[in-house]
């Protein structure tokens, strides 16, 4: 049996907001417990071994100081720490980075530190305080698996690393034919290629203002590798449409021709 292609969802993809959206899978409640264990582990790891060196260093210091040094390790441990890594890393913890789980927006974009903060802040009395059943109750009930501090923070978990599934390429609008056939059209990065194609496959599943917003959104960064911009009052999703569609057959011609290239020189050894 062929390996199953993977997509990586990377941060140019998030960026694309509620295009990339519509294909971000919640995690499941298994992979979610699964990368908890391994943060906690890691956590109450280096508590206990932060609490020994404070410990050891402040046998002969006074108890008042210990007890403050003591609070103030657990403040960086529980709140400084994990808020940091998820903010610097754009959504993961050790064990999102472990299972390939990353943790977004709502809407499907990185998250900031004012979301990780929160999502910290309420993860250490869900998740320490109550020994995780909170937070086990709710994801057990949320269609997207959200523990309290996701609600918080208006964030979720999503599997960074999906199954590659690609909707039928799109075909050109026919009035857009003639103009595709002259225009200079370079390739897309591929980020964006891939939101392109994810938009248009759910075209039919899109409230009309989510389909002109996205839609708009995408058509403004698609202009960038295109010139000349198709007849004023092209509708986005038929520029994009028409694009990609060029933008395929001229691949395909490209082939095409170093396919024949590599056959006659074949034929002719």
């Amino acid at each position: 049996m062929p390996a199953r292609e993977f997509n990586m969802l990377t941060s140019d993809d998030l960026v694309t907001g509620e295009a990339v959206a519509l294909d971000l899978p919640p995690a499941g409640l298994g992979s979610r417990m699964a990368s908890g264990i391994i943060d906690v582990v890691a956590t109450i790891g280096t508590l206990v071994v932060l609490a020994i060196v404070i410990g050891v260093a402040a046998i002969n210091v006074d108890p008042a100081l210990a007890d403050a040094m003591l609070i103030l390790t657990t403040v960086l441990v529980f709140v400084v720490v994990p808020t940091t890594l998820e903010t610097l890393t754009r959504g993961r913890s050790l064990g999102k980075l472990a299972l390939g789980l990353r943790t977004v927006r709502d809407d499907a974009g990185p998250i900031s530190f004012q979301h990780a903060l929160i999502r910290s802040l309420v993860g250490f009395v869900e998740v320490y305080a109550f020994f995780g059943a909170p937070a086990f109750l709710s994801a057990l009930v949320s269609g997207r698996g959200k523990r309290l501090g996701d609600y918080a923070a208006g964030t979720y978990v999503v599997r960074s690393r999906v199954a590659l599934s690609l909707p039928h390429p799109p075909l050109a609008p026919p009035h857009l034919a003639a103009w595709a056939a002259r225009a200079d059209i370079t390739s897309l990065p591929t980020g964006l290629a891939l939101a392109v194609r994810q938009y248009l496959g759910r075209l039919p599943t899109l409230d009309p203002a989510s389909r002109v917003r996205v839609g708009t959104r995408l058509a403004e960064q698609v202009s960038e590798h295109v010139a000349p911009l198709p007849p004023h009052g092209t509708a986005p999703e038929d520029f994009l449409a028409a694009v990609v569609a060029a933008r395929r057959d001229r691949d395909l011609d490209r082939l095409r021709r170093q396919d024949e290239v590599r056959r006659r020189l074949t034929s002719r050894a």
